[in-house]
């Protein structure tokens, strides 16, 4: 029997005012729509290419240099994340729930990569905007032709 996996969702889905994928989970508007007609192995295998989407835009900006003191910090300021959730993806869920109240990333055992914004607002605004392109891009895999030519969407399952 597999295990129960939750919705990747952080609550801040604007695939409802028109994008084609979600600003806060960056899953595109056909996997939120089918998410909970996925088996468990199948919302497993998304969350995974969800979280290598994440680890791959963060590694542009940041890196994690001590994974506890992110985690404990985390919990110090109650921002969810999943216990498989890799650290760089961890640190897109903290810069988007308190980029407003974080002063120093190296507290949270954070190093910015040289030529990124080292303001936390600015910082998440970049890499939110890096994750919408790459989301997009993961979108269009999910995509096929159809006999007619017509674009539509390949199975989720």
């Amino acid at each position: 029997m597999t295990q129960v996996v939750v919705s990747p969702c952080v609550g801040l889905c604007s695939t409802t005012v028109g994008d084609n994928v979600c600003r806060g989970c960056q899953r595109h508007d056909q996997e939120i729509l089918r998410w909970f007609s996925l088996d468990g192995d199948e919302r497993e295998r998304r969350i995974g290419e969800l979280d290598a989407l994440r680890i791959e835009v963060a590694a542009n900006f940041v890196e994690v240099i001590d994974e506890d003191l992110l985690e404990r910090q985390m919990r110090r300021h109650r921002v969810r994340f999943r216990s498989s959730q890799p650290a760089a993806s961890r640190v897109i869920e903290l810069l988007r729930v308190g980029r407003d109240r974080i002063g120093d990333l190296a507290a949270y055992g954070i190093v910015l990569r040289r030529g990124v914004p080292d303001q936390p607002q600015q910082l998440y605004a970049a890499i939110s905007q890096a994750l919408q392109q790459a989301g997009e891009e993961r979108r269009t895999l999910h995509l096929e032709s159809g006999p007619d030519g017509a674009q539509q969407w390949k199975p989720l399952s």
